[in-house]
């Protein structure tokens, strides 16, 4: 089985997570960037990860996702919100309605992850009423944030990944 890890990344924390993710796949696979794949056919499973972007894949990554048809996937998302809130699942879920009609998606893995500075300074300018205002509790979750993407994230990461290979060969094998 012919395996990729497609990554869309802007402060590295989708890169990580990535890499971790490498670390557990069969020996012939590849990883890459989203910008770099040229050529999807060679691969029976993709592992497309990206940040996310106002609620949805990313830019690059939302590009890329187009391209990729009749394959096995799974996805892996890394966000400044916490993994299990509602703005992660619907941010999943979006990703996963992209997918799910010309795909076989087979896992999914959720991540929070450093904001970009950048986008923290941008908040701090914003006034009281605006949804992403800087606040007590919005302070309290990107401090959080800061912390990830950690070794327990990708321990995580590894064995989601490590059980979908394994189901996936299992399923090609019987």
């Amino acid at each position: 089985m012919k395996t990729l890890v497609a990554y869309s990344s802007r402060t590295g924390n989708t890169k990580k997570v990535a890499e971790a993710i490498y670390e557990v796949m069969p020996e012939d696979a590849e990883i890459a960037s989203v910008e770099d794949v040229k050529c999807l056919d060679k691969y029976d499973f993709i592992a497309i990860g990206c940040w996310i972007d106002k609620g949805t894949a990313d830019k690059k990554a939302l590009e890329f996702i187009k391209k990729v048809k009749n394959k096995n996937v799974a996805i892996f998302i890394t966000l400044g919100a916490y993994p299990d809130s509602q703005h992660a699942r619907e941010s999943m879920d979006r990703i996963k309605k992209l997918l799910e009609k010309e795909n076989n998606i087979v896992g999914e893995f959720i991540c929070q992850g450093k904001i970009d500075p950048k986008l923290i300074e941008k908040f701090k300018s914003l006034p009281p009423d605006h949804p992403h205002a800087l606040n007590p509790e919005r302070i309290k979750r990107h401090k959080e944030a800061a912390k990830h993407p950690n070794e327990e994230d990708f321990k995580k990461a590894k064995k989601i990944f490590k059980n979908i290979i394994e189901n996936l060969e299992s399923t090609v094998c019987s």
